[in-house]
């Protein structure tokens, strides 16, 4: 019987940023590896995996050293449009968290891993001491409504710590291997508790 939490040969999307989940991921794909990729994914109905890279560039060059992370997320496509012959806009939104264990290329250049599902954030409330750092995200939502709109994804989920950590994660002008850590936490407590601690030592809140 197949394991629904184990993914035998998950296609992942290498990248120079870390996807959380539930948030959304606009991608300009080009390459042939990630045309067909897209065009498997949509046929298919199944996401792909976004992971960050550790070393190595998004666009495959010859002899170049490639080190991903063992921890990625889920993306599952929302829009996919054609911007010009050969080059498509993708507009996915994050699932859940996986590990992978020796990620393999393909002839093509493709990643492919076997992978296993991590349990979503358990949905609890932030502490009382966590409330400013709540309404400041929610100040900032309001902000970026009025300059050019919201990145997030409605609906807003202000009671729930890990949607309000996840955001600030995303906002913060952290290091990639900063944010791959606070979305490898399994405790959003733990992970808002963090963000808390890098706004108040910027005086936001």
């Amino acid at each position: 019987m197949n394991d629904p939490d184990t993914l035998d040969a998950l296609p992942l999307f290498p990248l120079q940023s870390v996807l959380f989940p539930e948030a959304l991921l606009t991608l300009r794909v080009f390459e042939a590896r990630y045309l067909d990729l897209v065009s498997r994914c949509l046929r298919d109905q199944q996401p792909f995996g976004a992971i960050c890279l550790r070393q190595g560039s998004e666009v495959r060059t010859a002899h170049e050293a490639v080190q991903l992370e063992t921890t990625g997320v889920l993306a599952y496509l929302e829009e996919v449009d054609a911007e010009q012959a050969g080059v498509l806009r993708v507009r996915c939104h994050g699932g859940r968290r996986f590990e992978i264990n020796e990620p393999a290329q393909q002839a093509d250049g493709l990643w492919v891993a076997r992978a296993w599902l991590l349990d979503d954030d358990v949905a609890v409330a932030p502490l009382g001491s966590l409330i400013p750092t709540v309404r400041a995200l929610a100040n900032a939502i309001g902000a970026l409504e009025r300059q050019s709109g919201s990145p997030f994804g409605k609906p807003y989920r202000f009671d729930d710590a890990g949607w309000v950590s996840n955001r600030w994660c995303e906002l913060l002008p952290i290091s990639l291997a900063a944010k791959q850590k606070l979305m490898e936490l399994d405790d959003p407590q733990m992970r808002l508790r963090l963000v808390d601690e890098y706004l108040r030592g910027k005086g936001v809140v």
